[in-house]
């Protein structure tokens, strides 16, 4: 057996099924065996490309992804892609060949241990034959208990050598401790009496409580407390169908009103959420409320710079069970948040405006969004992007749906399309819409030709403004000509069709509602380019920019 043959007959007992990447030199051999061991290989057109799917398989699967990449400029590639996993603690495994051990005159030389510690990944090196399994073995360990991406160097001259089996190969799964997390009692003992003392409970709900399944316990819990229910952006409309009390997400993408009520708390439970600024909107929301944080890390320093004064270390559902049963030893049951008045409060921001803004052939966003949120069943799941127009639909967007949001996440645009293939592929083929600017989908514009050479049922609406249209608001807002940011773009739709999928252009709801229903109808590979005007500035660059209280 050769080198290349033991890594990827490795990689196929950690569980790989799916690999994202371009082949070259350095990593063929091992995309060779990959292939003939039944494992999926999707050939991208740009390595960073490959490495945002693999974010997005492993953020929908629950496990690591996998990118492969040559030597080199191939390696290099992956730099904006791996910090974008990176800071959104995604377990990935880039396996990247590399040019022959010592060899620095090599065309692709590339030092790819430093590389690797400048864009955020860990490193392991297979520097020896006989540490091929090991290496392998390691990389998935360290990206399974870290929760991060990790590169796995593979000299091309170390790989094409002999590899001597020492044993049965033993899976990094083996190796770590799958039990829930327990809650210390004292902790529940301590978060029950913080709780029993509050009037106003709030509730935020963050991704590890729902990767947890922890929803019926999150529910249990605002039904005894009379709590509100706000979430992360990550959480976004988990479990928004299930509660008439939930305010939607904690932080600058809550509207007015839920912001008003969040500020009466005093109490704030989180769950599996880091309360980071932005949940906490700088301390902003919750000025006078007390903290029971419940988290599986060692412990979480909170936005506004303070710890909770409960910090319980479990698994959000255990530690959720024990503590409603802590609290169900004492009968009162406060009315809470749960009043009429509330419910009234709740409810009048999410009808639409009175009007939207009328441009010949160029649709209001907050008209799109409604009418996105409306035509598309619950069923196909959601991937928000990044960037002035994606805030519209981080805002509005009502239905329950799986959604994946890739905002904060070092800022980059054109992340977000990459991500949905990936989650199509990691979901069995579910349809999937992805909400993207213009400038954001023409970066990666390439990789919709391999979502139609594979046939994957990815939808794409660009909210098209033809600009960059942060750029273009912030200029305004600084003073500056914003003509600088206006680009203009061929219509999509056609660029789509030639590209092998389904597209249109639309400019009137009537067009966009015909569009969707061809999707629904006939799942597969698909633009909608949504015109939109430039003149409606979302919420939070209102508050962001001009400092209205919105």
């Amino acid at each position: 057996m050769k080198v290349y043959e033991a890594l990827a007959e490795a990689f196929v007992k950690e569980g790989a099924t799916d690999v994202f990447g371009m082949m070259g030199d350095a990593n063929m051999h091992w995309m060779n065996a990959l292939h003939e061991r039944g494992v999926n290989l999707y050939e991208v057109r740009h390595e960073g490309s490959g490495l945002g799917m693999a974010d997005g398989w492993a953020r929908t699967a629950g496990r690591p992804g996998v990118v492969t990449t040559t030597s080199g400029p191939g390696t290099a590639q992956l730099a904006t892609s791996m910090i974008v996993a990176a800071r959104a603690h995604t377990p990935l495994v880039a396996f990247c060949g590399e040019t022959p051990v010592g060899d620095e005159s090599a065309v692709q030389y590339l030092d790819q241990r430093r590389f690797a510690a400048a864009i955020e990944c860990g490193f392991v090196h297979v520097s020896r034959p006989d540490l091929a399994e090991e290496a392998v073995q390691q990389a998935f360990y360290q990206a399974r208990t870290e929760s991060r991406p990790v590169m796995l160097s593979a000299p091309v001259d170390v790989q094409v050598k002999e590899y001597e089996e020492a044993g049965p190969y033993i899976p990094s799964t083996e190796l770590i401790d799958t039990a829930r997390l327990l809650p210390d009692p004292a902790r529940i003992e301590q978060a029950s009496a913080l709780v029993r003392a509050a009037k106003r409970v709030v509730i935020i709900a963050g991704r590890g409580a729902r990767s947890s399944d922890a929803g019926e316990e999150v529910l249990r819990l605002q039904r005894r407390t009379g709590a509100l229910l706000a979430t992360t952006l990550q959480a976004k409309n988990w479990l928004c169908d299930a509660t008439e009390f939930h305010v939607g997400i904690s932080g600058l993408y809550g509207n007015k009103a839920a912001m008003e009520l969040l500020q009466e708390a005093d109490c704030v439970i989180a769950v599996g959420a880091s309360l980071n600024h932005y949940t906490t909107e700088h301390g902003l929301l919750f000025p006078d409320a007390t903290y029971v944080q419940i988290d599986n890390a060692p412990h979480v320093v909170m936005g506004n710079g303070r710890a909770a004064e409960c910090y319980v270390r479990a698994d959000a559902r255990t530690a959720l069970a024990e503590l409603n049963r802590a609290l169900e030893q004492h009968p009162a049951q406060p009315e809470g948040f749960h009043t009429d008045d509330v419910r009234h409060r709740l409810t009048e921001p999410l009808k639409a405006p009175s009007g939207y803004e009328a441009e010949p052939g160029r649709l209001d966003p907050r008209e799109a969004i409604r009418v996105l949120d409306a035509e598309l069943p619950g069923e196909i799941g959601l991937v928000l992007g990044s960037g002035h127009q994606t805030d519209f639909g981080t805002m509005l967007f009502q239905r329950s749906r799986d959604v994946l949001s890739n905002y904060g996440m070092f800022g980059a645009i054109g992340q977000a399309p990459l991500l949905t293939i990936g989650a199509v592929v990691a979901n069995g083929g579910r349809p999937t819409f992805v909400v993207e600017g213009d400038a954001s989908f023409l970066m990666h514009l390439a990789e919709f030709e391999t979502a139609c050479r594979y046939g994957l049922p990815v939808l794409v609406v660009v909210m098209n403004d033809e600009g960059l249209g942060a750029e273009f608001h912030k200029a305004k807002a600084k003073g500056l000509d914003p003509q600088l940011a206006v680009i203009p773009n061929p219509d999509l739709g056609p660029v789509a069709i030639a590209l092998g999928g389904a597209g249109a252009t639309v400019r009137s709801t009537g067009e966009l509602r015909a569009a969707l229903a061809e999707f629904v109808r006939d799942p597969r590979p698909t633009v909608v380019d949504v015109r939109i005007t430039r003149n409606v500035l979302s919420v939070p660059y209102r508050r962001l920019q001009y400092g209205e209280d919105v």
